[in-house]
């Protein structure tokens, strides 16, 4: 009988975690616009902070996830320490609602059970999966699919903790775990193994239903359970910058200051009390006659005080974080950046609408730094001064990194569950990629042609120079138009920029022209012209490459 409930209950857990994860997914997919526009509001308060990480939560069932995107953001510096913190609060209260949802499923009198009613969705979600003829109907067939597939773990579970219950030895052996301190520790290692505190919590629900261990029991496993979820976040910071691996500390000491609280709490209650309070007395009195219910309401009970807590010692908690993670001061010659993503990282891959929009970051750093060359590369041959030739040469080694990485990470991401929109998007990012890469590729060859200008003692006239940096300034303009256009989805934006392009054609050929009378008139060499036409082809295609990043939005938009 025991082997029958263990392997009934590695099935329930199983198919519970699948559940999980299916509406998760389908979850992100579908409200990954709506929690864009939640993140974004983060820096309005700390309690907007607390409501976007409780709602982001709930939305998409997961609070591993949203810790995960939150150090993302910190790693690349796109949101505060102080912003960080509030919404892994917010998360915390947010995933206790998988806890009410499984409390739900044990509710429910004579006549068919809310767990069997609930169940049925699975059925009706794999219909939707199967015959609905759009994504967005498929996505909702995922999420009812996992919604009915997790009552059918619940209802799995809570066979097998019945079939636990009626073993005496099991029922023994679970009776002799009393200590507070080890089940918090049991409730942690379990946890960190199947990197859920929804199920861990669910588990413990199941079993406190079947009568196999007592609510207090519950209880401390559940708090485990809180600090066994840290994993996830401290495995997404390894490598990643320092206040992203602050932000993991923050979660940990966070939910570990929460449980010492409870803890040294609990303790006081039994010695004022003579050992008549507990936790399990108390939400046994407020919720008679539901144990599934006292157990779900302890859990979002606990972390709304553990936020309440920590929220006005958030200020505090960021310094004593960058007290143990300090900046460390390098030395000048040591100053050079090292060559890494500035916006994604392989972690982002379990949030992958996240992942999206921060690889359009990326690109839009990719572009930045590849007009940098540009100008750079102007400047070094019109004045023919490479004192910053090694600062050219750092960025190109850059650009090749972002180039290479960039492309095998959309490669990972592009196997994701994404939505229409997103897949089109990470299709035309290829070329868009390529294309900012030719970029600084032309803008090396302008630096050749300086090379070769200061070797022979030569260099451009007044009026060449003068020409060049009009046609720098006109692609300097075409570049702010078409990241407009690339970033909001612009088409005015891209409208310019085709205007501006057209100018560049005409502006190329009167360099052209110049070029030849200046050499009619012998103020120019053959061999400066040479370096003098090239020059203005290369940035030429430079402008028709950042005219196809703007271009792309038609492909996506």
């Amino acid at each position: 009988m025991i082997t029958t409930a263990l392997l009934g209950l590695l099935a329930g857990i199983g198919i519970f975690l699948v559940a999980c994860s299916m509406m998760s997914k389908n979850l992100e997919t579908i409200s990954s616009n709506g929690l864009k526009n939640l993140f974004a509001k983060a820096a309005k308060s700390r309690l907007v902070g607390v409501g976007i990480g409780a709602v982001g939560t709930a939305a998409i069932q997961s609070s591993g996830a949203i810790t995960v995107m939150v150090i993302g953001f910190v790693n690349a510096s796109i949101m505060s320490l102080e912003q960080a913190a509030t919404i892994i609060y917010g998360a915390n209260i947010g995933t206790t609602i998988t806890g009410q949802i499984v409390a739900l499923g044990f509710s429910g009198g004579g006549g068919i059970s809310t767990t069997v009613l609930f169940s049925a969705f699975a059925g009706i979600g794999a219909f939707i999966i199967l015959f609905g003829k759009s994504e967005k109907v498929k996505e909702v067939g995922g999420i009812l699919a996992g919604f009915g597939m997790l009552f059918v773990g619940l209802s799995m579970m809570s066979s097998s903790m019945n079939s636990f219950a009626e073993a005496e030895a099991v029922e023994n052996f679970l009776a002799m775990i009393r200590n507070p301190l080890l089940l918090v520790l049991i409730g942690t290692i379990l946890t960190a193994i199947i990197q859920s505190s929804s199920v861990m919590t669910s588990v413990a629900i199941t079993m406190v239903v079947a009568g196999l261990i007592t609510l207090n029991q519950g209880i401390y496993l559940t708090m485990g359970s809180n600090i066994g979820s840290c994993v996830v976040a401290l495995f997404a910071a390894i490598g990643a910058s320092k206040n992203a691996k602050r932000t993991s500390l923050i979660h940990l000491f966070f939910n570990v200051g929460g449980v010492v609280f409870f803890m040294i709490l609990s303790g006081i209650l039994h010695v004022v009390s003579g050992g008549e309070l507990s936790y399990g007395t108390i939400f046994a009195d407020l919720f008679p006659h539901a144990p599934q219910l006292q157990l779900a309401m302890f859990h979002t009970v606990f972390n709304v005080i553990t936020v309440l807590i920590f929220l006005p010692l958030t200020n505090g908690l960021i310094k004593v974080v960058r007290a143990l993670i300090p900046e460390v001061e390098k030395v000048e010659t040591e100053k050079k950046e090292e060559l890494r993503l500035y916006y994604v990282d392989e972690h982002m891959l379990t949030t992958p609408f996240i992942a999206v929009q921060q690889t359009k970051n990326e690109i839009i750093n990719m572009a930045e730094k590849s007009l940098q060359n540009f100008k750079l590369s102007l400047d070094i041959i019109c004045n023919l001064n490479f004192d910053k030739k090694p600062e050219f040469e750092h960025r190109e080694k850059e650009l090749d990194f972002i180039n290479k990485e960039l492309v095998h990470f959309i490669v990972k991401l592009s196997k994701e569950q994404l939505s229409d929109q997103d897949h089109k998007f990470l299709s035309v990012a290829f070329h868009t990629i390529s294309d900012l890469e030719r970029v600084g590729d032309y803008a090396e060859n302008i630096v050749e042609y300086a090379d070769s200008l200061q070797s022979s003692g030569e260099g451009f006239s007044v009026s060449a120079v003068a020409e060049i940096q009009y046609m720098e300034e006109k692609v300097i303009n075409l570049f702010d138009s078409c990241m407009a256009a690339y970033v909001n989805l612009d088409f005015d934006a891209l409208h310019n920029a085709e205007k501006i392009e057209d100018e560049i054609d005409r502006i190329t050929a009167r360099m052209e022209d110049n070029h030849i009378k200046r050499m009619n008139e012998g103020i120019c060499t053959p061999m400066v012209g040479a370096q003098y036409m090239s020059l203005a082809s290369n940035a030429e295609r430079i402008a028709d490459h950042f005219m196809n990043v703007g271009k792309s939005i038609k492909e996506f938009a």
